[in-house]
């Protein structure tokens, strides 16, 4: 390939919009174009990169015996509301009318779709395991597209599905999709983590993201010190706090006047009591209902750990006319007299007493206590997890790293099979609903976290399997034949090697070559000059290192493909 004949038009400006590097990079490298907010296309050189990921994925899936199909990206309305999704999926699901009225939507996800075909055609246990999948562009339509590619409203993505008899023989499926997706990230050259994370909207009891670690990540990941323990914030559990210096048990409720007391620290300070005395009392909405969750003064609630602890299909923060109604007062809630379920995290549920909300403006109550002054209808794990937190695992200590999430395996059990009747009959004959999992990859997610844990100041630097070429070649003195014809023949000989290698054969100055070269973020970069050329030789530069390698120009092609290994 020459980028003479190269459809490629970098630039130096970067995109007002774009908040993250591999953004910036992307369009400086003519690898997407902005079409509509969270909408991309994908320019040549970066559906190169696009591709080779998805040979990579191809690859593994098939390795472990999955079988590629294509679903369809429009999904008809009646699947979803025979899943319950319908009403559920939230407004990131893409709903339109066909010209007869009837109601689609823009596939985000293919739970359903899968389910309707293996209900149509998997009948025996005999037929099982089985392991489709397909690699296609979803669209959600996200409330705030950001990040380019990374958190677009279209994406590509492959998602697979298993089908098992049980659970034990879905656990195997499992498995095997956790060793492919181990080895598409090796092979992608990316370092990664996966980690325990939250199923989601998809469902599902068993769960595992895989992390991209990266400075610039939007997720945080805790890892223990001491072992290989790792979750998202989200999923992370928190064992509970002992309390230190706390207010004593033989303390008595009593109601104390707070005024202009706006955070927790006000009132720690104005009442001296160390912070996590002050107990908060959030008033959540679950469903249709209004609930109350404790958490120390120093810690945060955990929407997700309240939804999964009381089975809801979400959990958010009320409304202040609704806290007001329950309480009285915004701000200033507390358990005490309240007549809606309270929920107390481990932590709170330490303290011998504790200064929690009166329920009016400006009042607290201090030496309030569990199970005296008030009553729990449930205890748990409601707070996120904190650097400093005690590993459930080993007793290491939590940190937190950087993360881009660019995969995740669920096991989804007979969740989709029952509501959707997919039944096989076993070998006893029994009608049983089949046991699913399910597994996607973020392929464009995967181009945008290597360029953010793969960079520097000049620009992209790849890893060589996903690179748009694995090499450039170029003579930094154009106007001479014999360096020009130099330059041509180790082009040929490269791609007689198998090695993936683009000449740049424009009539520009070296340093717009040399500029271009590192900004796309070619793996090896071969040149030659006046003076290594009357040497008989070429010069040879990673991008990754700084240092350059002089070749005579006979060896060059040989000694790139073993750079490359």
């Amino acid at each position: 390939m020459r980028v003479s004949n190269f459809f490629l038009n970098t630039g130096r400006e970067a995109p007002s919009e774009a908040e993250v590097l591999s953004h910036i990079l992307m369009v400086r490298a003519f690898m997407i174009r902005k079409l509509a907010t969270g909408i991309f296309t994908y320019l040549p050189m970066g559906y190169r990169v696009i591709r080779k990921i998805e040979q990579i994925v191809r690859e593994c899936m098939n390795e472990e015996g999955a079988i590629e199909l294509l679903m369809p990206a429009v999904q008809p309305s009646e699947i979803w509301e025979e899943s319950g999704r319908w009403n559920k999926f939230g407004k990131e699901l893409l709903r339109f009318k066909d010209r007869h009225g009837r109601d689609y939507c823009m596939g985000p996800t293919h739970e359903e779709v899968i389910t309707e075909i293996a209900r149509s055609f998997i009948k025996s246990y005999k037929q099982m395991p089985v392991n489709l999948y397909h690699i296609q562009g979803k669209f959600r339509d996200e409330v705030r597209p950001r990040f380019g590619v990374m958190r677009a409203r279209e994406f590509i993505m492959k998602d697979a599905y298993s089908f098992d008899v049980d659970e034990k023989a879905a656990a195997v499926s499992y498995e095997k999709m956790r060793r492919a997706y181990c080895k598409i990230f090796e092979r992608c050259g990316l370092k990664y983590k996966m980690i325990d994370a939250d199923s989601g909207p998809i469902g599902g009891d068993l769960s595992n993201e895989f992390m991209v670690l990266a400075q610039t990540g939007e997720d945080a990941v805790i890892s223990c010190d001491s072992c290989n323990y790792a979750a998202n914030l989200e999923k992370a559990a928190a064992l509970p706090i002992e309390p230190e210096g706390v207010i004593p048990p033989s303390a008595k409720a009593a109601e104390v006047i707070t005024p202009n007391m706006h955070t927790v620290k006000d009132v720690a300070d104005f009442l001296k009591v160390p912070v996590q005395a002050v107990v908060k009392t959030l008033i959540l909405k679950i469903e249709d209902n209004l609930v109350a969750v404790l958490v120390r003064g120093e810690h945060e609630v955990n929407l997700t750990k309240v939804k999964n602890f009381l089975r809801a299909p979400f959990a958010e923060l009320a409304e202040a006319e609704d806290i007001k109604a329950v309480s009285g007062a915004v701000g200033f809630s507390g358990p005490i007299g309240l007549k809606i379920p309270i929920y107390v995290d481990y932590s709170v549920e330490k303290l011998p007493a504790m200064v929690v909300g009166g329920n009016k403006k400006d009042l607290h109550i201090t030496g309030a206590r569990l199970n005296i002054d008030f009553k729990a209808d449930g205890t748990g794990d409601f707070r996120a997890a904190m650097p400093g937190d005690k590993c459930p695992k080993c007793g290491g200590r939590y940190t937190i790293t950087r993360g881009i999430e660019v995969g995740h395996i669920f096991y989804l059990g007979t969740k989709y099979s029952k509501s959707m009747k997919a039944y096989f009959t076993d070998a006893d004959g029994l009608k049983k609903p089949i046991d699913m999992g399910c597994y996607g990859i973020g392929v464009s997610r995967i181009a945008a976290a290597a360029i953010e844990q793969n960079h520097d100041d000049a620009g992209i630097i790849w890893p060589a399997p996903i690179a748009p070429f694995e090499a450039v070649v170029f003579a930094l003195n154009a106007n001479s034949q014999e360096i020009s014809r130099a330059a041509e023949k180790i082009y040929s000989e490269l791609i007689a090697k198998g090695v993936e290698a683009i000449i740049d054969d424009r009539d520009e100055r070296a340093g717009v070559k040399l500029s271009d070269a590192d900004l796309i973020g070619y793996p090896v970069r071969i040149t030659v000059g006046e003076k290594s050329y009357k040497n008989g030789c070429a010069e040879i530069k990673l991008r990754r290192d700084s240092g350059i390698l002089t070749v005579k120009l006979a060896e060059v092609a040989g000694k790139v493909k073993e750079l490359l290994g």
